[in-house]
């Protein structure tokens, strides 16, 4: 279970650990909480009063400071898990819905033929249609894409960084989509 680090302006920065959110409760660095309490901790006990500390942690945190990512010059990273989440496990090419394990990263130009590793030139293929296709592009091989590529938000890389989203966390992410966003009807 992670809990959503954003900066006190309300922008995603990571996803932590519990004890990492414990933390920045015990620093008082946290500005904002929202979503539902997930966990407690209890601490030590005051010498003078005897009790015992406890803290709350909640789904989703603001936190003080500068924000550690700028959303303007964030080019998510590419990896398969996310580009498959993308995707949404669908293969660009016969359009049929497969396992992870079954799909592969398929270069719309070819790399041999100088195409880039990045989130426009590549989409989710299986792996029978990937072999069919080869290192042609799309119109050689007569194999049409079924969607376009395209580069994640901020938002939404944080929604495919994470494959356990809580729903107030998922529900808080969906609301700032870009509206023309593929993920807002997706269901995690």
């Amino acid at each position: 279970m992670k809990v959503l680090k954003l900066s006190a302006q309300g922008l995603p920065q990571s996803w932590i650990t519990l004890e990492q959110a414990v933390l920045y409760y015990a620093a008082d660095a946290v500005r904002w909480e929202s979503g539902g309490a997930i966990a407690r901790f209890h601490g030590g006990h005051n010498a003078r009063t005897g009790l015992q500390s406890v803290i709350e942690i909640n789904s989703i945190i603001g936190t003080r400071g500068m924000p550690a990512i700028n959303p303007h010059a964030l080019k998510p990273g590419l990896t398969n898990g996310k580009l498959f989440a993308r995707d949404r496990c669908i293969c660009a090419y016969c359009g049929q819905r497969f396992a992870d394990h079954e799909l592969t990263r398929e270069h719309i130009l070819p790399q041999s033929a100088r195409g880039q590793d990045h989130w426009m030139n590549v989409v989710t293929a299986c792996r029978p249609c990937n072999h069919r296709k080869g290192a042609r592009t799309p119109e050689q091989a007569r194999m049409p894409l079924l969607y376009a590529p395209y580069v994640p938000s901020l938002w939404e890389d944080f929604i495919l960084r994470n494959r356990r989203i809580l729903a107030d966390q998922m529900e808080f992410l969906i609301a700032h989509l870009p509206r023309n966003s593929r993920m807002r009807d997706c269901s995690h």
